[in-house]
C-alpha cells in the first residue's frame, strides 16, 4: 500500500519549461524545501538561462526534446513521489499547497485534483476568465494544465501518462481521467502569468482557446490544431 499520510506522502513537482528564465527562479523559490517535496525541471531546449537558474537553485534538471506532454512524462518517469504535481513554468503555487494536496488524495473517491486559477493583471475581463475557469473545472470536471493538476502516481501510469501529442494533451488526459473518478478543485489558487492574454488581447486569446476545444471535439488532428494555434499566437507576436 502507498502511504498517503498528510505529513509523509512525497510530492514530486514536475515543471516542463522552455525559455522561462524570467519566471522560473521565483516559481522554484516559492516551493518549500523538504524531504517529502521533490522538484524536477524538464527543459525542452531553452536558449536562455532557464537551466542555469534552476541548477543554481539545486533542483533536479533534465533536458529532453521539446513538447510539453513529452517533457512531463519524462519528469514523471524519474519522479520518486507517491503524488505527481504538474506545474507550468510561469505559475506559482499557493502557500500550504502541499498539505491541501495530501489531504485531498486521502479521500479514495478522489483520484486527482487541481487548483483554482488566478491570472496576473488587473483587467476586469481577467476576473471573468477566472470565474469561467472555476465553473468549468468545478462543475464540468475539466481543469486545464495551468491549474497545476496533481494525481497519485499509480493512477497517472494506469492512464499511460499524458498523450504525447503536440497540443491539447492536458485536455485529453483529463477526459480520460474523468472515467476513473472525481477530480477535486481546491479552494486555493495558483497564480499564473498574464502574458498570453497581454500579447494577443483577452478577447482574441479566449476566442482562440475556444476554437481549439471545438476543433478537438470535432476530430481535427492535434497536429493541425497545433499548426493553426502557433500561426495565430507566434505569428502575431
Amino acid at each position: 500500500m502507498i502511504n498517503f499520510s498528510p505529513k509523509s506522502a512525497k510530492i514530486s513537482i514536475i515543471i516542463p519549461v522552455l525559455n522561462e528564465a524570467e519566471n522560473i527562479g521565483l516559481v522554484i523559490s516559492l516551493i518549500p524545501r523538504a524531504e517529502n517535496i521533490e522538484i524536477i525541471i524538464v527543459d525542452g531546449g531553452s536558449q536562455d538561462n532557464t537551466v542555469k537558474i534552476a541548477e543554481n537553485l539545486a533542483v533536479k534538471v533534465i533536458v529532453t526534446n521539446r513538447g510539453r506532454a513529452l517533457q512531463m512524462n519524462a519528469g514523471a518517469k524519474i519522479a520518486t513521489g507517491e503524488i505527481l504535481l504538474f506545474l507550468h513554468g510561469d505559475t506559482q503555487l499557493p502557500i500550504g499547497f502541499e498539505t491541501e494536496v495530501r489531504k485531498t488524495l486521502l479521500n479514495y473517491n478522489i483520484i486527482a485534483g487541481a487548483f483554482q486559477l488566478k491570472i496576473k493583471g488587473d483587467q476586469l475581463r481577467l476576473r471573468l476568465i477566472e470565474k469561467t475557469v472555476f465553473w468549468r473545472s468545478k462543475y464540468l470536471q475539466m481543469p486545464y494544465g495551468d491549474q497545476a493538476i496533481f494525481i497519485k502516481s499509480p493512477t497517472f501510469w494506469e492512464l499511460g501518462g499524458f498523450p504525447e501529442q503536440p497540443i491539447m494533451e492536458d485536455f485529453e488526459f483529463i477526459r480520460r481521467l474523468n472515467h476513473l473518478g472525481k477530480i477535486e478543485i481546491l479552494s486555493s489558487s495558483v497564480i499564473t502569468s498574464g502574458r498570453r492574454w497581454q500579447k494577443l488581447g483577452i478577447f482574441k486569446t479566449t476566442l482562440i482557446n475556444q476554437f481549439m476545444v471545438i476543433g478537438y471535439y470535432l476530430g481535427i488532428s492535434p497536429t493541425k490544431l497545433a499548426q493553426w494555434y502557433r500561426g495565430k499566437t507566434i505569428g502575431n507576436g
